[in-house]
């Protein structure tokens, strides 16, 4: 099956890892997504339905305007993917008119001009809500024409939501597949990149998703797949789960040599199949 990119750059995104989640995901008939973030595995997967919600109500709101405003939000969008609007100094009078916009079409053509023009196309906002990633300096951001095509036809079959997780997982009913990629839990204690958003999501929202997903597993017969890192806390958390290790990408590191292979966890429960294993 042919790999399809995201048109937006996204912070752990799920593009390489797409193989192995495809690989144990479960069938069924709709995907919910409570974390869809860029959207990676909604545009691999084949379900019938999706519901995909995410915290942040910028990607929501582009999601679904490209949905339904498709060519005329390409027109609009690659007019800021010329050299002029390459400068930091145009960036940043665009940022400023990003965060003082309240029409939502022009706020998604703004924001999908931040993402690939910002820096390592972060999505980070300060503690008023306001984006703050600083200029990318990139010698031509790339216009994703073809990605927002595909996106917009594959999203027919999806309804997009700005809601907490809690909320979209009291979605699932039986026949569904939960696919849950929450903000990582950090390796180490200086690597906590967790606020891609103003909510950051603590120890106490991992072991809540963790509870929530042996619940729909067990008790409505849901199976859920969760990713994270693999670390002694996530395997106490994920201890109900079949755990599968895979290789991921390390790609938020300033410096380059940082960018190693790391162990991810892919976490399944799954009550057609009830015994915790490790492969």
């Amino acid at each position: 099956m042919k790999k399809n990119r995201a048109f937006l750059k996204w912070a752990g995104g799920k593009y390489p890892l797409i193989e192995d989640i495809r690989r144990h995901l479960p069938a069924g008939d709709c995907l919910i997504e409570p974390f869809v973030g860029a959207g990676s595995v909604f545009l691999n997967t084949d379900y019938e339905k999706y519901i995909l919600a995410d915290i942040n109500s910028d990607l929501i709101n582009l999601y679904n305007i490209v949905k339904e405003r498709t060519s005329e939000f390409i027109g609009h969008a690659r007019q800021l993917f010329d050299a002029e609007a390459n400068t930091s100094q145009v960036y940043y009078l665009l940022r400023s008119e990003f965060n003082l916009c309240t029409d939502a079409y022009r706020r998604a053509v703004l924001f999908l001009y931040l993402n690939r023009h910002c820096y390592n196309g972060l999505c980070r906002y300060n503690l008023s809500g306001e984006f703050n990633v600083p200029f990318g300096r990139y010698k031509k951001p790339y216009f994703p024409e073809n990605e927002l095509n595909w996106f917009a036809e594959k999203s027919q079959q999806a309804i997009f939501v700005c809601e907490h997780y809690q909320q979209t997982l009291m979605k699932a009913t039986q026949g569904s597949v939960v696919y849950c990629d929450p903000p990582y839990v950090p390796l180490s204690t200086t690597a906590n990149f967790t606020a891609y958003h103003t909510n950051s999501f603590n120890n106490l929202e991992q072991q809540n998703l963790a509870r929530l997903a042996y619940r729909l597993a067990s008790e409505e017969q849901v199976p859920v797949l969760i990713s994270n890192h693999d670390t002694l806390l996530t395997r106490e958390w994920y201890c109900d789960a079949v755990l599968h290790v895979v290789k991921g990408r390390r790609t938020i590191s300033r410096n380059i040599l940082g960018r190693s292979k790391v162990n991810e966890l892919l976490a399944l429960y799954d009550y057609a199949d009830r015994h915790g294993a490790i492969d």
